[in-house]
């Protein structure tokens, strides 16, 4: 046996990591998916996204203007088919890698998100979240005050535009899936699957939009699809964004970055109304959701059900969250997010 922990801090941290290292085995009992659920979860969104999109379609068809507001619930059912499109991701929808991947691949010609190339960023994301020695795949760029500071002047503005509320949540949703995705950026030397996918989405895209267009016409398109997928693009790059850039998140380098402990602390529980909830998939239980990918979307709630403990942990609510735009850089010296005008503060203290 060895000698006790003198070191209070380290006994509390040694502690805590333990306590984390259990929830593994806990959530390994959630993983297991109801075939007869997630095909219930399917068609109440693929049937309703439908109907939205067709009546708003009817409503351009017969000069119905203000009927072009069904757009929005169909672009919340857009966000949705998203979510189940990243289950499917991480073969947690299912649990049938084949059954999954032809899912996840037919919705991806909805939201215009290759699959196969997505699944391999989104997977090298979940790996390496907060992470500071491995950030730029699947991730909203952060830099550090101490990075940011050695940045030219061109440099700082061209960070502070990404950063900017219009950039992120606007232009950036509109590059990212009309453009960027088309596209295999990151994975350009990784093989043939990062290609094979984002080209056969294309051309499905291509085939499917050619097939509308045929039906409705070009401009009926335009005016019903193109809103719906910039509104639920603009959707899930913010809830992307709050789940982790939030002020008390959680960045280190390794050795102190540890996987338990980044995915409990760096990823937030964005605790919505249960109307949000619903459509967003439960994908504000961030942090469990890190911690084990495999839990089903609909089983999430069990696991904040049975272990009401975990329901605290990187708590923002919807108006809490509007605050975290602001915060922008990571201070390695009081870890934590913050604000250009603080970084400023903190430089100059």
């Amino acid at each position: 046996m060895g000698e006790p922990d003198d070191n209070p801090e380290r006994s509390a941290e040694q502690a805590a990591l333990f306590a984390e290292k259990r929830w593994l085995k806990i959530l390994a009992g959630y993983r297991q998916p109801r075939a007869g659920r997630s095909a219930f979860e399917l068609a109440v969104t693929v049937v309703p996204f439908a109907l939205f999109w067709a009546a708003a379609w009817a409503a351009v068809h017969y000069s119905f203007w203000p009927g072009l507001i069904l757009v929005l619930p169909a672009a919340a059912f857009l966000l949705r088919l998203f979510m189940i499109q990243h289950d499917c991701g991480h073969g947690s929808f299912f649990a049938r890698r084949r059954v999954d991947d032809w899912v996840g691949r037919t919705i991806g010609i909805l939201t215009l998100t290759p699959y196969d190339y997505w699944r391999r960023a989104h997977a090298e994301h979940h790996a390496s979240a907060g992470n500071l020695d491995e950030r730029g795949v699947g991730d909203i760029e952060t830099l550090t005050t101490a990075e940011y500071n050695a940045l030219s002047r061109w440099g700082r503005l061209g960070y502070r535009l990404y950063r900017h509320p219009i950039v992120m949540f606007g232009i950036g949703p509109a590059w990212l899936f009309l453009f960027k995705q088309r596209l295999p950026f990151g994975m350009m030397r990784s093989g043939a699957l990062p290609w094979v996918s984002t080209m056969a989405t294309n051309l499905a895209i291509v085939v499917a939009a050619a097939l509308l267009i045929w039906a409705v016409g070009i401009v009926p398109f335009l005016l019903v699809h193109l809103p719906t997928v910039l509104l639920a693009g603009a959707a899930g790059v913010w809830l992307f964004y709050v789940q982790h850039q939030f002020e008390e998140t959680h960045w280190s380098k390794k050795p102190e970055w540890q996987f338990q402990h980044a995915a409990l602390h760096g990823a937030s529980h964005y605790d919505l109304p249960p109307v949000l909830r619903w459509i967003t998939g439960n994908i504000g239980i961030h942090h469990v959701h890190h911690l084990s990918s495999r839990v089903p979307y609909y089983r999430l709630p069990e696991v904040l059900r049975d272990h009401p403990e975990l329901a605290d942990l990187g708590r923002i609510t919807l108006m809490e969250s509007l605050r975290c735009v602001k915060l922008v850089l990571w201070d390695e010296q009081t870890k934590r997010l913050v604000s250009f005008r603080e970084a400023a503060r903190l430089a100059t203290a």
